[in-house]
């Protein structure tokens, strides 16, 4: 192997191969490359984010590259992958990870040296489907939910052949089949208002006129706008009870019958071609029938969106047909749940087994909404997986820097239990592991939206931790951090570590961002407006909850209030989206934390064949 080092220390280079033939590999560079990992918010492309036009068209950067790996699921650890290092250009980085690419930038930068980005990510994806199959058998609650997991998925096509086949017979017996009328195409554009009657969506589809049981009509206007809208959008309409043709400006775009149906439980999604997308007004109608139970849609309203685009509030809903009540009628079958999609090892086996023993500059993280609701879970998951990829890497020091989670979901006007809150204190345990460090996000997320556009803040923070840490460069790396509290009285004194350069109280603004996509924000109600410091919640020995008072003391928030005369316990930022703006003098943000042990409201939940 010989380089030929014409040209400057980091390239480009060639490199020569002989052996029975002769390979010449040119446009080398030698520089540090970076693992970035884990679900949508690291996958979401560049062309997805905040100023994507003006960032792509000054890209332009030989020395900054990306390496794709496909999604890929495997039954067993794979040697190699498909992929190709890119360059990036204006012409790429469009499809580049935003948050590797402003990543690798910064550390670019800052250094000099080229930095190469494998992307190695998929939306939606549990850590355990990221962790080895090895290291899952270590965890005895783990291993016994993938057991569980995989019997279900052998079980499950059986269960549903065996639905369809008794369902289609219910619904002879009760004359009940679906008979579609000629004018659907009429009815799915339907340009006047005249004969439908207003309605509230998600929820149950029912209102004076529609029948309990039947087929219903569903229609809305959905405005398209805003810099930031993608090409195309997901429509995202969470379990509904029935079957249902989608309708986009006329088109019908997805159909789900009894004959396909896949299992209750199964979020409906379906995308919408871009083609079909006009600015401004569109059309979306949706065709129900529903032979058996009473239709609705069940989904979290944040939820109920097309793209950033919610679709909460009015619809339109006219009825095509009724049927007779279900009471007097033999039980109709019930349809099996659906299992997961994915095996815990599946992702590893496919898109990160290939990569060992690359030689990796470290790990860039950005996962755990998918495990949100197993968060007590997530404290032992996200450690195994930290420590199963340095065991299969042989490096006890591989560098490893995730994003605690970001605000997101409503506001809430009082103190309360959050899952997210939970999630991201699991988050923070993993710092109790060498060579860790975590990008907090908590002012940085939107309440409609799970994937908020900003994502030049995240690849920054990431890269100030990595520039600390690895490189030695005098650059404050950490928000302020929880070291311990002492109650005084009536008072809570809290102290905090990575106070760099003082705490500081930032000015809220008197608006959130809700969906920045579609440019809405909300006015910001304040929890405690007489304080100086937002965020703080304080209880007693009863554990209610109120909303504090704070002041900064040098090093110390001192936290009160007037309804707890005898505090034991502080949180802070403790909640799915919370109100606060404790920082430190670098700009960065405190980390949520509780100093309480109460019961988690994820404990109990577990890896399992539906979690």
């Amino acid at each position: 192997m010989h380089l030929n080092l014409s040209g400057t220390a980091a390239g480009p280079f060639e490199m020569e191969v002989k052996g029975k033939n002769r390979i010449v590999l040119r446009d080398v560079v030698v520089g540090q490359v970076w693992l970035a990992s884990g679900q949508s918010n690291m996958e979401r492309l560049l062309r997805q984010t905040a100023n994507a036009e003006a960032e792509i068209a000054r890209s332009e950067n030989a020395l900054i590259r990306q390496f794709k790996i496909p999604r890929t699921t495997a039954d067993s650890p794979q040697e190699d992958c498909e992929g190709k290092w890119v360059l990036a250009s204006p012409a790429t980085t469009a499809d580049f990870t935003a948050v590797g690419y402003y990543f690798a930038k910064r550390l670019h930068g800052e250094l000099g040296a080229p930095v190469g980005i494998i992307n190695s990510t998929w939306g939606g994806s549990f850590s355990e489907a990221w962790t080895s199959a090895e290291a899952i058998a270590t965890n005895p609650s783990l291993a016994a939910g993938q057991a569980a997991r995989a019997q279900a998925r052998i079980e499950y096509p059986d269960k549903i052949k065996a639905f369809t086949r008794e369902f289609a017979a219910w619904l002879k017996a009760t004359a009940r089949e679906d008979r579609p009328i000629a004018s659907e195409a009429f009815l799915a554009e339907a340009p006047s208002s005249d004969g439908w009657t207003p309605i509230t969506l998600p929820g149950k589809i029912a209102a004076p006129g529609l029948p309990a049981h039947g087929v219903i009509w569903l229609r809305r206007e959905v405005e398209v706008t805003g810099p930031n809208m993608p090409p195309s959008l997901n429509l995202l309409f969470g379990e509904l009870t029935g079957f249902e043709k989608v309708y986009w400006n006329g088109k019908k775009i997805s159909e789900t019958t009894p004959e396909k149906f896949t299992g209750e439980g199964m979020p409906r999604l379906c995308g919408i071609p871009a083609p079909l997308i006009k600015p401004g007004k569109n059309v979306l109608a949706i065709r129900v029938y529903a032979p058996a139970e009473s239709p609705a849609f069940r989904i979290n309203p944040q939820s109920f969106n097309a793209g950033p685009i919610s679709l909460v509030g009015e619809w339109l809903a006219k009825a095509e047909s009724s049927l007779p009540d279900v009471a007097s009628l033999p039980a109709a079958p019930k349809p099996p749940r659906m299992p997961v999609s994915h095996l815990a090892s599946e992702m590893f086996n496919g898109m990160i087994a290939p990569l060992v023993p690359f030689r990796l500059a470290g790990v860039i993280w950005y996962q755990g909404e998918a495990n949100r609701g197993r968060a007590w879970e997530y404290r032992e998951g996200f450690p195994l997986l930290i420590n199963d990829w340095r065991q299969q890497w042989k490096r006890d020091d591989l560098p490893f820097y995730f994003c605690q989670l970001a605000n997101f979901l409503a506001k809430s006007d009082v103190p309360a239990e959050s899952a997210w809150a939970e999630t991201r204190e699991a988050q923070s345990l993993a710092l109790s592991l060498p060579a860790t460090g975590q990008a907090v996000l908590i002012d940085l997320g939107e309440s409609k939206d799970i994937h908020p556009l900003n994502k030049l803040d995240v690849g920054e923070r990431l890269a100030r931790i990595a520039l600390a840490r690895q490189h030695g460069k005098k650059i404050v790396d950490s928000g302020p951090v929880f070291a311990a509290q002492k109650i005084e009285g009536k008072t809570i004194r809290v102290t905090f570590r990575h106070t760099d350069e003082g705490l500081v109280a930032r000015p809220l603004p008197s608006r959130y961002d809700v969906s920045t996509q579609i440019g809405e924000t909300a006015p910001l109600v304040r929890n405690s407006p007489d304080s100086d410091v937002e965020g703080f919640a304080i209880c007693g020995a009863d554990r209610k909850w109120v909303w504090a008072k704070a002041r900064i003391e040098r090093d110390a928030v001192v936290v009160w209030s007037d309804q707890v005369s005898r505090p034991v316990a502080v949180r802070y930022a403790w909640a799915d989206n919370p109100t606060c703006n404790l920082y430190n003098g670098a700009g960065l943000p405190a980390s949520p934390f509780r100093t309480d042990d109460f019961p988690a409201t994820t404990k109990g939940s577990v890896f399992g064949p539906r979690s």
